[in-house]
């Protein structure tokens, strides 16, 4: 394994500023999901949808009304999520409070 690689990710995938804090916490990269868990469990609805690199949490965003992509990040600390959106491959950094560049689609 590389300097640049995190189990099967290679960082060499990922185009983001450097440096970056929170790389070595990214296990999950996408996802078969196709809904927020928690909206689904009480049959809500969301607006988008973000994957916890962590721990492969599906949430919604902030744009709606139950924000459980941030709640799962108050909840566990877990700081980074990806736009799971069609077209969309960008990551959001909670901690650092920024965009933290884009992971090949």
């Amino acid at each position: 394994m590389g300097p640049r690689d995190i189990g099967d990710l290679n960082l060499g995938d990922l185009n983001m500023p450097e440096p970056f804090r929170h790389l070595d916490q990214i296990k999950i990269t996408h996802t078969a999901k196709k809904g927020c868990e928690e909206c689904l469990k009480t049959g809500d609805t969301w607006v988008h949808l973000r994957l916890c690199l962590s721990c492969g949490h599906v949430g919604c965003c902030d744009s709606s009304r139950n924000k459980h992509a941030t709640r799962h990040f108050h909840a566990t600390k877990h700081p980074l999520v990806r736009s799971i959106e069609p077209g969309e491959a960008w990551i959001w950094c909670y901690v650092d409070n920024l965009m933290a560049g884009e992971l090949d689609r």
